[in-house]
């Protein structure tokens, strides 16, 4: 049965690659409206907790429920579906192709799963004036790498995700760029309902969600009031 108020609960996950432990009996839990930021060093297993959490790849225990089904259980189509219907994802350097428009790359994979092309269009272009992306008379490339990255939000937020990822979304901007990709990011989950999750080196983005967690010895532990960084 789904959960509009728990668009993510991930409970007891192992999960080790190359003989070394990541993830151990790790603990998350993601609510509608909230947004979660997880912080730690490089090789942490920070990028792995999401790529569990989208069903790329399989924990070794423990069950990843997003919006609550656990999707451990879920393969081919099945799992493709509800990461489609449940899921959004940003990633560092937005992935987008720059031949395209705006909104024709925010409405790309509306299209690609059946959608209307002008409901996907007019809904595109409504997500990216929300988020101050130029829509008229431009091409991608010739956006600014903060522009670039609030259209890959957009992008992200076609399928009304429960479940919004975020991997290191302002780590290849500049402060400013940083700034403005932070703000929009943030206020998703107030705008929309969705839960965020985060992860970032960047302590300053780190700060704009509800809860900071760190991932130390493969687990998540509240990160104490002045100690994000």
């Amino acid at each position: 049965m789904e959960s509009v108020e728990v668009p993510l609960r991930v409970r007891g996950l192992d999960y080790e690659v190359g003989g070394r432990k990541l993830l151990t009996g790790l603990e998350l839990t993601v609510r509608s409206g909230e947004s979660v930021a997880v912080m730690g060093p490089s090789g942490s297993g920070k990028s792995s907790l999401l790529s569990l959490v989208l069903g790329l790849v399989r924990a070794d225990a423990g069950s990843v429920l997003v919006a609550g089904k656990d999707i451990t259980g879920l393969k081919g189509g099945r799992l493709a579906r509800w990461r489609q219907r449940h899921m959004g994802m940003v990633f560092q350097f937005g992935e987008l192709l720059p031949e395209l428009t705006p909104v024709e790359n925010v409405a790309l994979p509306a299209l690609l799963a059946g959608s209307d092309r002008t409901s996907a269009f007019e809904l595109a272009r409504s997500l990216l004036t929300g988020l101050g992306v130029p829509v008229d008379g431009v091409f991608t490339a010739d956006l600014s790498g903060g522009e670039r990255q609030r259209a890959a939000v957009a992008r992200a937020l076609m399928g009304e995700p429960t479940l919004l990822l975020a991997d290191e979304p302002t780590g290849a901007l500049d402060e400013e760029a940083r700034e403005h990709v932070a703000e929009g990011l943030f206020r998703v989950p107030a705008d929309s309902g969705c839960g965020l999750l985060v992860v970032t080196h960047d302590a300053a983005v780190a700060a704009r969600a509800d809860r900071v967690l760190r991932l130390v010895k493969g687990r998540l532990v509240e990160a104490s009031e002045g100690a994000v960084a």
